[in-house]
C-alpha cells in the first residue's frame, strides 16, 4: 500500500495522532538541545554577548578596511555595560535564551517532521515545490539571521549603545533590552531575507511580473537606502554601503528569479 492509499484509509483521529506523534518529537529535540544550551550557559552567552564587546569580529574588521582605505577610523574601545533590573531576570533570560537556541538548532529536524506528516497528501509534483519552497525559505531566513547578529545589530548597537544627548546622563542598558533588541531584528531580517522566495511564489502564482519590479527598481533602491541608514545611523558611507548592499542584490535576484519562473511558464 501507497502512501497515498494509507492516508487515505486513515481516520481523522488517526492523522490527528500522527501530528501529536510528530509534535511530540518536535518538543522532545528541542528541550534536549535547549538543556544542553542551558547547561553551557558560558558557551551561550559568550555568542549573545559578543557583539557588545569592541573586539568583535565586526568592529575590527571594519577599523582595519578603515584604516587601509585611509579613511577617519572609528575608535577602537568602547565600554556598554550591561544591567540585571529584576530579582529573576537572570535566571528568566538564561532559560529564555537557552530555549530559543534549543528550538533554532532543531528547526530543521522540525521542518522534516512537518514534512513527513504532510507528504502523504501531496502530489509528487507538489512535494517537490514544498521541499523547494520550505528549504529555500529555511536558508534564506538563517541568512537573514546570520546577516543581522554579525553586521546589522553590532552596528545598530553601537551606535544607540553609545550615543548620549549630554555627557551627564550615562546609558544603563538592561539585558532584557539588549535580548529583546537582538531577537526582534534577527527575526525582521529573517522576513527580509525570504523575499526572493515570495516573489518565486507570487510569480508561479501569476500575482508578481518582473516587467513591474523593473518599473519601480528605483523606488526600491531609495527605499533600501532609507532604511539602510536608518538602521546605521553613521557619517562612514562604507558602512552605509556594506548594509544597503545585501538588500539591493536581494532584491535584484528577485527580478531574475521572477524573470526565470516567465519563462519557464
Amino acid at each position: 500500500m501507497t502512501e497515498a492509499e494509507q492516508g487515505n484509509t486513515m481516520s481523522f483521529w488517526d492523522h490527528l495522532d500522527v501530528l501529536r506523534a510528530a509534535l511530540l518529537k518536535i518538543l522532545a529535540v528541542t528541550l534536549i538541545f535547549g538543556t544542553l544550551a542551558f547547561v553551557f550557559k558560558d558557551v551561550l552567552f559568550s555568542i549573545i554577548l559578543a557583539p557588545k564587546e569592541s573586539d568583535f569580529i565586526v568592529y575590527r574588521l571594519f577599523h582595519f578596511i578603515s584604516t587601509r582605505l585611509g579613511t577617519q577610523a572609528s575608535p577602537d574601545n568602547f565600554t556598554i555595560d550591561l544591567i540585571n533590573t529584576g530579582l529573576a531576570r537572570q535566571f528568566i533570560m538564561h532559560m529564555k535564551a537557552a530555549m530559543y537556541a534549543g528550538f533554532l538548532v532543531a528547526s530543521p529536524y522540525a521542518l522534516f517532521q512537518l514534512f513527513r506528516f504532510i507528504s502523504p497528501a501531496l502530489y509528487i509534483n507538489e512535494r517537490k515545490y514544498v521541499v523547494r519552497v520550505a528549504g529555500s525559505g529555511y536558508l534564506m531566513f538563517m541568512l537573514g539571521v546570520l546577516f543581522c547578529y554579525f553586521l546589522l545589530f553590532p552596528l545598530t548597537f553601537r551606535f544607540l549603545g553609545t550615543y548620549q544627548v549630554s555627557g551627564e546622563v550615562q546609558n544603563l542598558i538592561s539585558l532584557d533590552s539588549y535580548m529583546g533588541t537582538l531577537i526582534t531584528m534577527s527575526l525582521l531580517m529573517g522576513a527580509v531575507f525570504e523575499i526572493p522566495v515570495l516573489c518565486w511564489l507570487f510569480a508561479k502564482l501569476g500575482f508578481l511580473k518582473v516587467t513591474f519590479m523593473r518599473r519601480y527598481r528605483k523606488h526600491a533602491i531609495v527605499a533600501i537606502l532609507v532604511l539602510a541608514a536608518v538602521i546605521t545611523p553613521t557619517a562612514d558611507i562604507f558602512t552605509l554601503s556594506l548594509v544597503s548592499l545585501p538588500m539591493w542584490l536581494l532584491y535584484e535576484l528577485s527580478i531574475l528569479i521572477v524573470k526565470r519562473t516567465e519563462i519557464k511558464k
